[in-house]
């Protein structure tokens, strides 16, 4: 049993570090863009542009016709 020379241990300790430190960049990325990633139900839900774009391309469709 060589435990000096054993790097397994550190090897994960530093990957659980990484990944963690990636969870709390994303978690408060998200915190900080709270009020826009809230907007984006309700601009989904509109259908606006979805319904503008739908229309566009069904004139395009009347006019090649």
């Amino acid at each position: 049993m060589d435990i000096i020379k054993d790097d397994a241990a550190q090897t994960s300790a530093e990957m659980i570090l990484l990944f963690g430190g990636i969870i709390v960049v994303v978690v408060v990325a998200a915190l900080f863009y709270r009020n826009y990633l809230n907007g984006l139900g309700s601009n989904i839900t509109n259908g606006t542009d979805l319904n503008n774009t739908l229309n566009g391309i069904n004139n395009l469709n009347k006019t090649v016709s």
